[in-house]
């Protein structure tokens, strides 16, 4: 299995552990957005959302465009890419044991 960046991997499966910032997520994956934006569908306050965005801008998963008074906020993808490849690795490892007690299997009832 190749090495990976483990504080990446764990900064951003901590990240996605999160149901509200997991819905952060997916808004900004429609576009960038200024706290406000993000901050309608939730029944929390606007600071609560910004301790949400810092802990994804310190995973590395979001960004700020500042322009003029506003900051917007997008996502960085690059970060999460580590994470998906981790588990690819990780499905292919699982794949070929499932396919090896597969043949295993076959071997075993051809044998009976």
């Amino acid at each position: 299995m190749v090495k990976y960046n483990n504080e990446i991997l764990d900064d951003v499966f901590h990240v996605l552990s999160d149901p509200t910032r997991r819905e952060i997520i997916k808004r900004l994956a429609v576009g960038e957005m200024t706290v406000m934006n993000l901050a309608k569908p939730f029944e929390m306050s606007l600071p609560a959302i910004s301790k949400h965005l810092r802990v994804l801008e310190k995973a590395g998963i979001v960004s700020i465009r500042r322009e003029g008074t506003y900051r917007y906020y997008y996502l960085n993808p690059q970060t999460v890419d580590s994470a998906h490849e981790w588990l690819m690795d990780l499905r292919k490892f699982w794949t070929s044991q499932l396919v090896n007690l597969e043949h295993f299997l076959d071997n075993q009832s051809n044998e009976d």
